[in-house]
């Protein structure tokens, strides 16, 4: 199968990375040429415009915005010749993704929303999740892709339903984050260390992959970005816009949503949305130092 990517990012590129190789003509395409180019290493073609993956049976999307994916779409759509199926892995909102819906439609091109769960480390260690709405037929074509990315691809049904599970996941990922800012503080203010408390609190019922995974940077203050907070803040600005419309209450995630916003706010934008443990501490007083613990982040590392 010829197979396109455009957007290689962190996310992105780790994606196409599980599908280069034997079994899979792959094509990539990024703004930033060289970001793309160490996938030649593992079997892809670096092209040099998004036109030429127009012939792709399909084409893969992961880009920042929905106003990038209205570009890319642009000059993937507009040649002579379109994909079959266009799988858009990208956060945007259901409007977004309606809209490329419908510029693929007019194509011929069947669209495929994608969202993903996880990050380039989660990628990488074969753990990614996936939601994908759109047709069934068409989702079952390319779902031997889908299961080369990630460890699990759930199908939600038809049209874009598949952003609105994805941006409740991430407020979800921000409310959780927070909560574990705030019990972890505590219990550091009241004489236990970081990492004993974390310890305890993923070996228990409560403990999830998401707590251990973040743990090592709770531990040892290591804000490597994997997802940053103007990122944070762009998908609960989607998730409370979904929930006015829907007319649901959300009074957890609007309160998280200003956290949010102060961790923004201090400017930290390219650090990693675990600051939301200094923004804690600084309101508790408490001075946080690296531990200095090696930690399991529940991937293989550690």
């Amino acid at each position: 199968m010829r197979v396109g990517w455009i957007g290689t990012g962190r996310m992105g590129y780790a994606m196409a990375a599980r599908l280069a190789g034997p079994g899979t003509d792959l094509a990539v395409w990024n703004r930033t040429r060289a970001k793309a180019e160490p996938l030649a290493e593992l079997g892809a073609e670096v092209v040099s415009s998004i036109a030429e993956l127009s012939a792709n049976e399909v084409v893969f999307t992961m880009v920042s915005s929905s106003g990038d994916l209205a570009q890319v779409l642009d000059e993937l759509l507009g040649g002579e010749v379109a994909p079959r199926v266009v799988v858009d892995c990208s956060t945007v909102s259901p409007e977004a993704s309606a809209v490329a819906r419908s510029a693929c439609a007019e194509r011929g091109t069947a669209f495929l929303a994608a969202p993903v769960s996880g990050n380039a480390k989660v990628v990488a260690s074969g753990g990614l999740t996936l939601v994908v709405s759109g047709p069934r037929e068409s989702y079952e074509h390319v779902a031997p892709l889908l299961e080369r990315i990630g460890r699990s691809v759930t199908y939600a049904g038809e049209g874009d339903v598949a952003r609105l599970v994805k941006i409740a996941h991430n407020l979800m990922l921000g409310v959780v984050t927070q909560c574990m800012a705030e019990i972890t503080v505590l219990a550091e203010k009241g004489g236990v260390p970081r990492h004993a408390f974390l310890d305890f609190l993923n070996d228990s019922v409560m403990g999830s992959a998401f707590t251990r995974y973040k743990s090592p940077a709770f531990v040892n203050l290591d804000y490597t970005p994997t997802f940053t907070p103007l990122l944070l803040r762009k998908d609960f600005d989607l998730g409370l816009a979904a929930a006015r419309e829907l007319d649901v209450p959300m009074p957890l995630a609007a309160l998280t949503a200003q956290i949010v916003q102060a961790s923004v706010g201090t400017g930290r934008v390219d650090e990693d949305f675990a600051i939301l443990l200094d923004l804690q501490a600084a309101a508790s007083g408490v001075a946080l130092k690296p531990e200095g613990v090696t930690v399991d982040d529940g991937l293989g590392h550690g």
